[in-house]
């Protein structure tokens, strides 16, 4: 076999058919995702493979550390080829890794690059590559493309103003929809330092004053009207563990005074605030037909050191091990007895819950609402969604998924899809080779378009 053959990862005939008649040629529908609107729509040229790889992405990040590479040419000031030689040198020790996997299937998909990538050849492909980023085939929109992506749903903050989703909407020369997702976690983490300084920029952008409960609400309402009106379809909440504490809405309104006045919280408080919270936005998600995305289970900025110097999102996350099935179930309940569950899909960042996430989800169906998340971040690699879609199948329906997102902040993230749709078609291959399934290549690849694409259309309704 050679080295990132067509066949990575197919490793049966059926699976090969699967993925070469079916699921290679389907488009993309990017459904959670960190790329920034304004950079879509400027549209500018990568400065060299440097910032397209290695800025901002704290995956390579934490495999150079790894390595004992310093911070000088991770984070630092080393100049651009020293940063890619770091890294080419690292990578080299990254067997088995996703990361490996991805930056040779970008190297291959968007450069024509099919040798593997080492300290030897480093110079060589930096150089090669930057001449292709430094031409008009190569601007930031290519990548998008060139990947086949009719649809991208960003991650945007309630105070944000949108408007180069709008500009891009407005574009006639662009025809990949950029949707806005509303994730409002600064308004519900009233236990940050941040909170008081957040809730009035919040009051400022929604045109009014929040000094209660019924401030915030409409503030949220406000800003929700305004997304709607960008096209949002979608929230997304990500939390380190799903709070759950009954409270009706006069104690929610004094936890908030409380906070405003600068007093500190205890525990009880911030979980009652935080699930009220939760409540009052499902009830206005469902009401406009949006999807709730919700990630839990990742603790962030884990060393204090580094979040001081560097910030947040630089690599310091881990995974957490603190039981939030148990309150998932009580909030999708009292949900379910206001008649205010929406479309919900639920990513858990530790592969140990898949099996209770997965059952948890179908004791709330309703027409195919509740969907088990792909298998994202620390999770996303042959292991981890093999199980995650083995999980779904052993106690969910398989055909009802749906599929891949890259969660990403970089343009060339896209062959992350790829990768997916060569597992899954390894999956089900195998399985109807083993008389597991029914062996009609046609049917089976209807059930792969649809997990690869058509699903989420359809889910999220674009």
């Amino acid at each position: 076999m050679n080295f990132f053959d067509d066949n990575f990862l197919l490793k049966s005939k059926t699976s090969q058919q699967l993925y070469h008649e079916y699921a290679k040629s389907m488009p993309i529908f990017d459904f959670h995702c960190h790329l920034q609107p304004e950079e879509i729509y400027e549209n500018k040229n990568f400065a060299d493979i440097t910032e397209a790889w290695l800025k901002g992405d704290h995956y390579k990040w934490r495999i150079m550390r790894s390595c004992g590479i310093d911070e000088h040419y991770i984070t630092g000031d080393a100049d651009s080829f020293e940063k890619f030689q770091a890294f080419a040198e690292a990578v080299n020790y990254a067997v088995g890794s996703p990361i490996y996997h991805w930056a040779h299937m970008e190297l291959k998909t968007f450069f024509g690059i099919n040798e593997p990538l080492t300290a030897d050849n480093a110079k060589e492909i930096f150089d090669k590559v930057n001449a292709l980023l430094a031409t008009d085939d190569f601007k930031l929109r290519t990548f998008i493309k060139k990947s086949n992506v009719k649809a991208i749903i960003t991650t945007d903050d309630p105070i944000d103003t949108l408007e180069y989703h709008t500009k891009l909407k407005e574009d006639k020369s662009w025809d990949v929809s950029v949707l806005p997702a509303f994730r409002p976690d600064k308004a519900i983490n009233i236990e940050l330092k941040t909170f008081v300084d957040y809730i009035k920029t919040l009051a400022k952008v929604a045109g009014g004053s929040i000094e209660s409960i019924d401030g915030l609400e409409k503030a949220l309402v406000e800003r929700i009207d305004y997304f709607v009106k960008n096209g949002c379809v979608a929230s997304d909440h990500g939390i380190t563990y799903v709070p759950y504490a009954e409270t009706d809405k006069s104690v929610a309104d004094k936890i908030l005074k409380k906070a405003l006045a600068g007093q500190q919280l205890d525990i009880s408080e911030i979980d009652a605030y935080k699930t009220y919270l939760l409540q009052f936005l499902a009830g206005e998600y469902k009401k406009r037909d949006w999807v709730m995305e919700i990630h839990y289970g990742v603790i962030r900025n884990i060393n204090s050191p580094m979040f001081v110097k560097l910030g947040p999102d630089t690599g310091f996350d881990t995974i957490g091990n603190i039981d939030s099935v148990g309150n998932l179930a009580l909030l999708f309940d009292s949900l379910s007895e206001r008649e205010n569950l929406p479309k919900t899909m639920v990513f858990n960042i530790n592969p140990n819950d898949n099996y209770p996430v997965a059952t948890l989800i179908g004791g709330f169906q309703d027409g195919g609402k509740m969907q088990f998340g792909t298998a994202w971040w620390f999770n996303d690699h042959i292991n981890g969604m093999n199980a995650q879609i083995n999980t779904l199948a052993d106690v969910g329906v398989l055909g009802k998924f749906l599929g891949m997102l890259t969660d990403s902040r970089s343009f060339l993230s896209y062959p992350r899809h790829d990768y997916f749709r060569r597992i899954l078609c390894n999956i089900v291959g195998r399985w109807m080779e083993d008389g597991l399934y029914n062996p009609n290549l046609k049917n089976a690849g209807k059930i792969v378009q649809d997990i690869c694409y058509t699903n989420a259309i359809e889910y999220f309704e674009i």
